[in-house]
């Protein structure tokens, strides 16, 4: 039998199969424990990883859509509020996906919202050239409405 650590190193996939068959076959005590939590965690991070991504992304262009839309010039403005609108709508449906597929990021949404905010702020910033101080210093948006498909903040 090869060495499950050697193994995880190696060949990872091999890794993999051998402990879900260690698994379904309940053979607990040949487990490479170790590798299997670190995997486990690492899961649970990239998920939150994600979440922060697309989170981040939705909220400076929902922040992008209400500031600076009015500052653009009228050529522009059908151009750039149907890109960022599909942004939007590409960005709600991924995350839904996402908790359809990880239920359990729910629960930290709020969290969430709060911490990809800021950068939000500096994206929506250097994206727009618009001064910080133009964009509120919390979330002006509620979690109902940045998920909900029908709202799109009013333009300033």
């Amino acid at each position: 039998m090869t060495d499950l650590t050697t193994l995880y190193d190696t060949d990872y996939s091999q890794w993999a199969q051998r402990n879900a068959e260690l698994l379904r076959t309940r053979r607990f005590e040949e487990l490479d424990i170790t590798h299997l939590l670190e995997e486990l965690s690492d899961m649970s991070k990239s998920d939150r990883r994600e979440l922060h991504s697309r989170l981040l992304v939705l909220l400076a262009h929902l922040l992008k859509w209400e500031f600076q839309y009015h500052t653009l010039a009228e050529r522009w403005r059908e151009f750039k509020g149907d890109s960022w609108r599909a942004t939007i709508v590409e960005q709600r449906e991924q995350l839904a996906d996402l908790f359809s597929q990880s239920p359990g990021l729910k629960a930290v949404i709020e969290d969430s919202i709060a911490t990809a905010y800021p950068a939000a702020v500096r994206l929506a910033h250097k994206e727009t050239r618009l001064p910080r101080k133009t964009f509120p210093e919390s979330c002006p948006y509620s979690r109902e409405q940045i998920f909900d498909d029908d709202f799109y903040p009013e333009r300033v």
